[in-house]
């Protein structure tokens, strides 16, 4: 069959990334439209000239600027969303209780609280829907090589998960998904974490932190160590090492290399086609620039799938087959709940066991009743 497709939240100019916007609905439109078994039918944005935009490049005809009313109209099989984090949980409850609705992908972090990322998978598992979330790098070649390497025994018993990023929520989502692979889907036991706040740090609205340090374990005794810095210096020299009894892996070591594994005293380079961050885009389109007019019987390669179209061929393979995809809304949830974890474990200023049993945010509830550390220096406290 084919898989009628629909986007709620097309972006400004895909050119332009910043933290207000990254336009992922083109990278999901392009994902779509590599597989012969989905058509992109329809889109939604509030900002009208920005679907506009999106549905000429993309040849669309059904341009909408509420949602209920394409979801209604346009009858999708399969929606994206691609919005800040704060609107997340409510598109994808509305996208999946609309009849035509089989699977929802929405763009990472989950939800801005944690009742909102718990409710988004409770509506979809009610409703039989497919919810992924876009960790991507799950895809990733260096990622999937790594795993092997740990369950070929290739450095022993899995001891301890490390890693590094920018802060723990936006970018570190990733991270804890991740781990969660690594674990084989492990309970989470406990969290303990510190936070600093220098300045108000909003990535697409949602307030992260500018430095932390978090550990946690799994109920396999795994241990879990992160380090995030909004400049980049953080204790953790990779972005994620995997800490085995007999040896270590690193994922995109601090050197650049995707993947090395030290079983002997030595780094031994493991090769792969492609980074964590994906493979290099616009190779065929780089080489057709530097031709002039047309050259008959010259094909020129395609770029390699990223992994935003390794993601949502997966998700659709998954839907179609009615499996459990492996970035799915439960599987996300797990990661997801050690971001809050590590930020209620920072108000509390001590461990917090799981299954986490708050509501809300507590990084903006530390905001809101301005108990953030270095709070006195922002501009809008002056």
């Amino acid at each position: 069959m084919t898989y009628r497709v629909a986007i709620i939240g097309t972006g400004e100019n895909p050119e332009t990334r910043d933290r207000d916007g990254f336009a992922m609905a083109y990278r999901h439109a392009a994902g779509y439209q590599r597989l012969d078994s989905c058509s992109l039918v329809a889109c939604a944005d509030i900002v009208p000239e920005n679907a506009e935009a999106f549905a000429e490049h993309h040849g669309l005809d059904a341009v909408y600027e509420d949602h209920e009313v394409m979801l209604e109209e346009a009858e999708p099989d399969i929606v994206s969303i691609c919005v800040p984090p704060a609107i997340h949980a409510d598109l994808v409850v509305d996208s999946a209780s609309a009849p035509s609705v089989d699977a929802v992908h929405c763009e990472k972090p989950m939800a801005t609280a944690w009742e909102d990322c718990r409710r988004m998978v409770d509506v979809c598992d009610r409703e039989g829907v497919q919810l992924t979330i876009d960790h991507q790098r799950r895809m990733a070649e260096p990622v999937l090589r790594a795993k092997e390497l740990l369950d070929d025994g290739e450095i022993g018993d899995l001891k301890r998960l490390e890693w590094s990023e920018v802060n723990l929520f936006d970018a570190g989502s990733h991270l804890f998904d991740l781990c969660d692979l690594f674990v084989d889907g492990a309970r989470a036991e406990w969290a303990l974490a510190a936070i600093d706040c220098s300045h108000e740090n909003r990535w697409f609205g949602a307030l992260n932190e500018t430095r932390s340090i978090a550990q946690w374990r799994y109920a396999d005794g795994t241990l879990g160590v992160a380090s995030t810095a909004e400049d980049g210096v953080t204790s953790v020299d990779a972005y994620l090492r995997v800490v085995g009894e007999d040896g270590t892996i690193e994922v995109q070591a601090d050197d650049g290399t995707p993947l090395r594994v030290r079983t002997d005293g030595k780094w031994r380079t493991v090769d792969t086609d492609e980074s964590v961050y994906g493979p290099t885009p616009g190779l065929a389109r780089a080489a057709l620039s530097t031709v002039t007019g047309v050259l008959p019987g010259v094909t020129w390669p395609a770029d390699p799938p990223t992994h935003y179209d390794k993601a949502i061929e997966h998700l659709v393979d998954a839907l179609a087959t009615d499996t459990e995809p492996a970035f799915s809304g439960r599987r996300a949830l797990r990661g997801t709940e050690l971001v809050f974890a590590s930020w209620e474990s920072a108000r509390q200023r001590g461990r917090v066991h799981l299954p986490l049993e708050i509501e809300g945010n507590p990084l903006e509830e530390m905001y809101e009743a301005e108990q953030l550390g270095g709070m006195d220096d922002w501009p809008d406290n002056e």
